[in-house]
């Protein structure tokens, strides 16, 4: 009796309150192949509130876009600043929701995970990530675009490499497994 392997679509985001990378990937057994990436520049936008709606309009609009099957997040990493920490959490938070609403499984990797998966190294700086991705989706030409959407496309490629296993990442299917998860961000 054969399995058949089911093709995946996954969508990365690298979520940002300035700049919020997105990539796509479709994957089918150990084959990848870029589908697309870009960014959402919130740049002009002074208002943060405005920011984070205009971050879950985008990813909705993505998602019904490229119609994934799954989404994986970068998530905040723990830095001196610890407004700017706040700021990315309430960016991934607003990036998690569009994608419960519109009930797509997440999976979060931390940004050493990511790069480990990537290049090997989980301290590689985002530019030797870049030069990286075309290894690990069998592309001898350069990938083109700003790093936030390289980043983005890392993530996408890191969940894939797990095989869905959710090694190393935290995964929520709704919200209710999302409050059962993490009781400790409930105030």
């Amino acid at each position: 009796m054969s399995t058949k392997v089911q093709e995946r679509r996954i969508l990365g985001i690298d979520p940002g309150t300035t700049v919020m990378g997105f990539g796509v990937i479709e994957g089918k057994g150990r084959n990848v192949r870029l589908i697309d990436l870009g960014i959402v520049s919130m740049r002009k936008m002074t208002d943060p509130m405005e920011k984070l709606k205009h971050i879950f309009e985008e990813t909705v609009r993505i998602i019904e876009t490229y119609l994934p099957d799954e989404m994986a997040v970068e998530a905040p990493f723990y830095g001196k600043n610890v407004q700017s920490m706040l700021k990315l959490g309430r960016a991934q938070g607003v990036v998690m929701a569009a994608a419960m609403h519109k009930n797509i499984p997440i999976c979060e990797y931390s940004p050493r995970k990511i790069k480990q998966s990537i290049t090997g190294k989980g301290s590689a700086s985002k530019e030797q990530v870049a030069a990286a991705l075309p290894y690990s989706l069998g592309q001898k030409t350069p990938i083109e675009g700003k790093l936030d959407a390289t980043d983005a496309l890392a993530v996408a490629l890191c969940h894939f490499f797990q095989n869905g296993n959710m090694v190393g990442g935290k995964s929520y299917s709704g919200w209710d497994a999302f409050v059962r998860q993490n009781p400790n961000r409930l105030g």
